[in-house]
């Protein structure tokens, strides 16, 4: 018995994934809109029904699970705002390196002698 699913079994998969994040997202985006003003919380632009579409849900953790009652983790943005926060976490992710304890300070100073090696010009 083969371990592999055909490739239609793995689109089904894909879409029925793809459906279920929908309508979670369509859960709490809904109840978001009904709970805070029409307003990108970074750069306050307003919406209106005509471009509803360009305002996101984003969650302050990052985490698109974490949807409690209250929405306290959702903020809304445009589409721009909430692009540059994703950008902005993932270059902190990616620059954090705190936890990289094996680097070793540098010891190699090319400078060192350039004093010496100035006088010798002269």
């Amino acid at each position: 018995m083969s371990s592999h699913r055909s490739p239609s079994n793995l689109d089904q998969v894909v879409l029925q994934a793809r459906r279920a994040r929908e309508e979670r997202e369509k859960g709490y985006r809904e109840r978001a809109l009904k709970m805070y003003p029409w307003v990108c919380g970074r750069c306050a632009r307003e919406f209106t029904h005509k471009n509803l579409r360009e305002l996101t849900v984003h969650h302050r953790d990052h985490n698109h699970d974490n949807n409690p009652s209250d929405g306290s983790n959702w903020e809304l943005l445009c589409l721009y705002c909430h692009d540059n926060e994703h950008s902005r976490y993932i270059d902190s992710d990616y620059g954090d390196h705190s936890a990289d304890t094996t680097k070793s300070a540098a010891t190699h100073n090319p400078f060192a002698n350039l004093a010496n090696m100035l006088k010798d010009k002269k």
